[in-house]
């Protein structure tokens, strides 16, 4: 896991019931953190930057995992769209230049 990027487009995980979508990403985060080998980085655009923020359940997850060295990335475009960069806990904003750069670098693992 330690050569991937995991790219985040949303604020739940799968289609359907948004409850429920919310609960599985928080797990899917929940689970990751647990995980020897851990992402270089994980970069968030779209409505997923919202999970960077304390409404968020998953925000605390990604605290942790902001902690034991992995990369948190919100997409700048994306969190100054949705009006959040006041209101972000955890992570950096970054630019959609550096994902690209990510790109280059690391396998790139989608969540939607």
């Amino acid at each position: 896991m330690k050569n991937k990027v995991i790219l985040v487009s949303s604020d739940q995980l799968g289609k359907g019931d948004r409850e429920l979508g919310e609960g599985v990403l928080e797990t899917f985060f929940t689970i990751l953190k647990q995980r020897n080998e851990l992402p270089k980085a994980v970069f968030f655009m779209n409505s997923g930057v919202f999970t960077l923020t304390e409404e968020s359940f998953v925000s605390v997850h990604l605290k942790e995992l902001e902690s034991k060295g992995v990369e948190i990335l919100a997409c700048k475009t994306c969190v100054d769209h949705y009006g959040l960069a006041e209101k972000l806990t955890a992570g950096k904003i970054s630019s959609m230049a550096n994902f690209i750069d990510l790109a280059a670098q690391y396998e790139i693992l989608t969540i939607s």
